[in-house]
């Protein structure tokens, strides 16, 4: 017994100490000299890929900003939406900012960051069907189809307020929204913020539905068990927020249109 009680004692010695050893995650973004960030460019206006192949947007430069701060080097990691989650718990990249709604779900796989912005699901809607369709409600027939990206909350929430609809799923939402104006589909159910550029740089091709019909912050994401690069990042986002970068920021790219030269 007492021979067990040593062995017992001396595993749980090594396991505390492999423990203590192991750096947080901002202690291994000093050493690595780099901030790794994943997004999914394509997501208007926050991060694109400009014609010049850099990438650009609302999260890119939050991104910079924060790896400024950092002193270190800002890595973006372009990253396919449906494995963005696998690769941050594989340590390919540091942290998600890339405009990620907190979900239940989502907070079972990642800690969230206070949210950094707010937005909803609106509809880009068929012109055929102005004035008949006047709100999601509208939609919840089995004789309309939806689209949206797959793997986001778009497609959560047409499940679950526009069920009796058809929903078809694409990779992007470029392609997504092209059904609609093609006539193959009837709405498309996507993030305020990228429904609002698309129709103004379409203009009478769609109708949209402005007014959301969901309620989503936005937060940024990291591994599980991190409460230091948690406090970093809530500290830094109300840093950025009472000293005027923030609104510099999005001044820019949600108040301006300047920088559509550079993606179109």
């Amino acid at each position: 017994m007492k021979g067990f009680i040593r062995t017992a004692a001396a595993a749980l010695a090594l396991i505390s100490a492999t423990s203590f050893a192991q750096d947080t995650l901002l202690q291994e973004i000093t050493k690595e000299g780099e901030l790794r960030v994943c997004f999914d460019a394509g997501y208007m206006p926050f991060e694109m890929t400009a014609k010049n192949g850099q990438y650009i947007g609302f999260d890119i430069d939050l991104g910079r900003q924060m790896a400024r701060a950092m002193g270190v080097k800002y890595v973006p990691v372009n990253t396919a939406w449906d494995g963005i989650i696998p690769t941050l718990l594989t340590g390919k990249c540091h942290m998600i900012m890339g405009g990620m709604t907190i979900t239940p779900q989502r907070n079972m796989q990642v800690n969230f960051a206070d949210p950094y912005v707010t937005i909803g699901q609106t509809i880009l809607l068929n012109p055929k069907l102005e004035g008949k369709i006047t709100s999601y409600r509208d939609l919840n027939s089995d004789e309309y189809t939806i689209v949206t990206k797959l793997g986001t909350t778009g497609e959560g929430a047409i499940k679950r307020y526009i069920p009796k609809a058809t929903l078809n799923l694409y990779e992007t939402q470029s392609e997504a929204v092209l059904e609609v104006i093609n006539g193959k589909a009837d709405a498309f159910v996507y993030d305020l913020p990228y429904n609002a550029i698309y129709d103004a740089e379409n203009k009478g091709q769609l109708v949209h539905l402005d007014q959301p019909f969901t309620f989503e912050p936005l937060g940024w994401a990291i591994r599980q068990g991190d409460p230091d690069m948690l406090n970093f990042l809530n500290g830094y986002l109300r840093q950025i927020r009472g000293d005027g970068t923030y609104d510099r920021i999005y001044d820019k790219w949600f108040k301006d249109d300047a920088w559509l030269e550079q993606v179109q």
